[in-house]
Protein backbone atom coordinates (compact mmCIF):
# COMPACT_ATOMS: atom_id res chain seq x y z
CA UNK A 1 0.00 0.00 0.00
CA UNK A 2 1.16 3.48 -0.97
CA UNK A 3 2.16 5.50 2.47
CA UNK A 4 0.08 8.29 1.04
CA UNK A 5 -2.87 6.67 1.15
CA UNK A 6 -2.22 5.67 4.99
CA UNK A 7 -4.87 7.34 6.94
CA UNK A 8 -2.94 6.90 10.04
CA UNK A 9 -1.60 10.43 10.84
CA UNK A 10 -2.37 13.43 13.43
CA UNK A 11 -1.93 16.49 14.64
CA UNK A 12 -0.56 16.89 18.17
CA UNK A 13 1.82 19.44 20.22
CA UNK A 14 5.68 18.83 19.72
CA UNK A 15 6.23 20.05 23.89
CA UNK A 16 5.05 21.80 26.73
CA UNK A 17 4.31 25.88 26.56
CA UNK A 18 3.24 28.41 28.55
CA UNK A 19 2.94 32.29 28.43
CA UNK A 20 0.85 34.59 29.58
CA UNK A 21 -2.23 37.21 28.57
CA UNK A 22 -3.51 40.23 30.31
CA UNK A 23 -6.30 42.16 29.70
CA UNK A 24 -8.27 44.95 32.22
CA UNK A 25 -5.92 43.53 34.60
CA UNK A 26 -6.91 40.14 34.38
CA UNK A 27 -4.54 37.79 33.76
CA UNK A 28 -5.00 34.69 32.14
CA UNK A 29 -2.09 31.75 32.59
CA UNK A 30 -1.85 29.78 29.11
CA UNK A 31 -0.59 26.15 29.56
CA UNK A 32 -0.37 23.60 25.92
CA UNK A 33 0.45 20.08 26.74
CA UNK A 34 0.43 17.17 24.44
CA UNK A 35 -1.27 13.95 26.28
CA UNK A 36 -2.22 10.77 25.88
CA UNK A 37 -4.97 9.79 28.33
CA UNK A 38 -7.40 11.15 30.55
CA UNK A 39 -4.87 9.88 33.66
CA UNK A 40 -2.31 12.10 32.16
CA UNK A 41 -5.28 14.97 31.96
CA UNK A 42 -6.17 14.74 35.30
CA UNK A 43 -1.99 14.56 36.36
CA UNK A 44 -1.11 17.25 35.03
CA UNK A 45 -4.53 19.66 35.91
CA UNK A 46 -3.70 18.64 39.50
CA UNK A 47 0.01 19.76 39.20
CA UNK A 48 -1.31 23.09 37.76
CA UNK A 49 -3.81 23.47 40.90
CA UNK A 50 -0.92 23.16 43.77
CA UNK A 51 1.39 25.76 42.13
CA UNK A 52 -1.73 28.39 41.00
CA UNK A 53 -4.38 27.10 44.16
CA UNK A 54 -5.04 31.37 44.42
CA UNK A 55 -6.21 31.77 41.04
CA UNK A 56 -9.75 32.41 40.40
CA UNK A 57 -10.33 29.49 37.77
CA UNK A 58 -8.88 27.01 35.71
CA UNK A 59 -10.47 26.43 32.88
CA UNK A 60 -9.11 23.97 30.17
CA UNK A 61 -10.00 21.94 27.11
CA UNK A 62 -8.93 18.98 25.87
CA UNK A 63 -8.72 16.32 22.86
CA UNK A 64 -7.95 12.86 22.45
CA UNK A 65 -7.86 10.33 19.87
CA UNK A 66 -7.30 10.93 16.22
CA UNK A 67 -11.30 11.11 15.25
CA UNK A 68 -11.47 13.94 17.82
CA UNK A 69 -14.79 12.76 18.88
CA UNK A 70 -13.44 12.37 22.62
CA UNK A 71 -13.41 15.35 24.79
CA UNK A 72 -14.12 17.61 27.00
CA UNK A 73 -14.20 21.40 27.79
CA UNK A 74 -14.51 22.98 31.20
CA UNK A 75 -15.08 26.92 32.22
CA UNK A 76 -14.59 26.24 36.02
CA UNK A 77 -17.26 29.34 37.24
CA UNK A 78 -17.10 30.96 34.52
CA UNK A 79 -20.09 31.99 32.83
CA UNK A 80 -21.46 28.99 30.52
CA UNK A 81 -19.34 28.56 27.46
CA UNK A 82 -17.12 31.58 27.95
CA UNK A 83 -14.06 29.66 28.77
CA UNK A 84 -13.78 25.80 27.84
CA UNK A 85 -15.48 26.04 24.66
CA UNK A 86 -13.47 28.95 23.28
CA UNK A 87 -9.91 27.38 24.35
CA UNK A 88 -11.72 23.87 22.91
CA UNK A 89 -12.70 26.16 19.45
CA UNK A 90 -9.00 27.10 19.14
CA UNK A 91 -7.64 23.28 19.26
CA UNK A 92 -10.28 22.15 16.64
CA UNK A 93 -9.43 25.18 14.43
CA UNK A 94 -5.76 24.02 14.31
CA UNK A 95 -6.83 20.48 13.84
CA UNK A 96 -4.97 19.17 16.72
CA UNK A 97 -5.59 16.46 18.96
CA UNK A 98 -3.63 14.28 21.93
CA UNK A 99 -3.62 17.86 23.35
CA UNK A 100 -4.61 19.46 26.67
CA UNK A 101 -4.97 23.34 27.49
CA UNK A 102 -5.49 25.04 30.19
CA UNK A 103 -5.90 28.73 31.21
CA UNK A 104 -5.81 30.26 34.67
CA UNK A 105 -6.97 32.58 35.03
CA UNK A 106 -6.19 35.41 38.02
CA UNK A 107 -9.24 38.24 38.26
CA UNK A 108 -8.19 41.87 38.36
CA UNK A 109 -10.92 43.61 39.97
CA UNK A 110 -12.82 44.79 36.72
CA UNK A 111 -15.20 42.47 34.61
CA UNK A 112 -14.91 41.45 31.33
CA UNK A 113 -17.98 40.36 30.35
CA UNK A 114 -19.20 37.24 28.46
CA UNK A 115 -18.40 38.36 24.99
CA UNK A 116 -14.52 39.90 26.71
CA UNK A 117 -13.90 36.66 28.68
CA UNK A 118 -14.34 34.29 25.51
CA UNK A 119 -12.25 36.68 23.55
CA UNK A 120 -9.92 36.36 26.64
CA UNK A 121 -9.96 32.37 26.15
CA UNK A 122 -10.29 32.38 22.78
CA UNK A 123 -6.73 34.77 23.02
CA UNK A 124 -4.96 32.36 25.43
CA UNK A 125 -5.38 29.78 23.85
CA UNK A 126 -4.56 30.62 20.62
CA UNK A 127 -1.14 32.01 21.97
CA UNK A 128 -0.69 28.61 23.72
CA UNK A 129 -0.93 27.01 20.29
CA UNK A 130 1.33 29.40 18.52
CA UNK A 131 4.03 29.38 21.81
CA UNK A 132 4.44 25.92 20.58
CA UNK A 133 5.60 23.65 18.14
CA UNK A 134 2.86 21.64 15.93
CA UNK A 135 3.99 18.12 14.77
CA UNK A 136 2.84 15.34 12.28
CA UNK A 137 2.38 12.31 14.91
CA UNK A 138 1.44 8.58 13.56
CA UNK A 139 -1.27 6.55 15.59
CA UNK A 140 0.33 3.17 17.08
CA UNK A 141 0.12 -0.47 16.66
CA UNK A 142 1.59 -3.45 19.07
CA UNK A 143 1.75 -6.86 18.55
CA UNK A 144 3.17 -9.76 20.53
CA UNK A 145 4.63 -12.45 18.57
CA UNK A 146 5.97 -15.79 20.06
CA UNK A 147 8.56 -18.30 18.16
CA UNK A 148 11.42 -20.74 18.75
CA UNK A 149 14.93 -19.15 18.38
CA UNK A 150 15.86 -20.88 15.27
CA UNK A 151 13.44 -18.26 13.98
CA UNK A 152 14.96 -15.40 15.23
CA UNK A 153 17.20 -14.11 12.29
CA UNK A 154 13.69 -14.59 10.06
CA UNK A 155 11.81 -12.33 12.60
CA UNK A 156 14.20 -10.15 12.76
CA UNK A 157 14.63 -9.13 8.96
CA UNK A 158 11.22 -8.15 8.71
CA UNK A 159 11.67 -6.21 12.03
CA UNK A 160 14.75 -4.36 10.29
CA UNK A 161 13.00 -4.10 6.84
CA UNK A 162 10.03 -2.41 8.06
CA UNK A 163 11.62 -0.31 10.55
CA UNK A 164 9.56 -1.73 13.67
CA UNK A 165 10.69 -0.81 17.29
CA UNK A 166 10.96 -3.56 19.86
CA UNK A 167 9.24 -2.73 23.31
CA UNK A 168 9.76 -5.97 25.15
CA UNK A 169 11.93 -9.06 24.34
CA UNK A 170 12.07 -12.35 25.96
CA UNK A 171 15.22 -14.89 24.22
CA UNK A 172 14.96 -18.39 25.35
CA UNK A 173 14.21 -21.75 23.68
CA UNK A 174 11.03 -20.20 23.42
CA UNK A 175 11.12 -16.61 22.28
CA UNK A 176 8.55 -13.89 22.78
CA UNK A 177 8.86 -9.69 21.04
CA UNK A 178 6.13 -6.71 21.35
CA UNK A 179 6.79 -4.63 18.68
CA UNK A 180 5.55 -1.46 18.42
CA UNK A 181 4.95 0.28 14.73
CA UNK A 182 2.81 2.85 12.69
CA UNK A 183 -0.40 1.73 12.14
CA UNK A 184 -0.41 1.88 8.42
CA UNK A 185 1.77 -1.39 8.72
CA UNK A 186 -0.38 -3.49 10.79
CA UNK A 187 -2.00 -5.30 7.38
CA UNK A 188 1.91 -5.69 6.33
CA UNK A 189 3.31 -6.86 9.47
CA UNK A 190 0.60 -9.41 10.08
CA UNK A 191 0.41 -10.83 6.22
CA UNK A 192 4.87 -11.38 6.73
CA UNK A 193 4.46 -13.23 10.33
CA UNK A 194 1.44 -15.49 8.97
CA UNK A 195 4.11 -16.31 6.14
CA UNK A 196 6.27 -17.50 8.15
CA UNK A 197 5.49 -21.25 9.62
CA UNK A 198 7.02 -21.16 12.92
CA UNK A 199 6.06 -17.71 14.79
CA UNK A 200 2.53 -17.14 16.35
CA UNK A 201 0.63 -14.42 16.73
CA UNK A 202 -0.62 -13.73 20.49
CA UNK A 203 -3.20 -11.12 20.73
CA UNK A 204 -3.20 -9.53 24.38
Amino acid sequence: MNQDTWDDSFLTFARESEGLYKDRGSKFHFFGFPVQSEEEIKIKLSELKKIYFDASHHCYAWILGKDGTHFRANDDGEPNHSAGDPILGQIRSHQLTNVLIVVVRYFGGTKLGVSGLIQAYKTSAQQAIESNEIVSQFLQEQVRLKFPYAAMNEVMKMVKALDLSIIHQEMNLSCELVLNFRAGLKEEVENRVLDMDSVELLSD
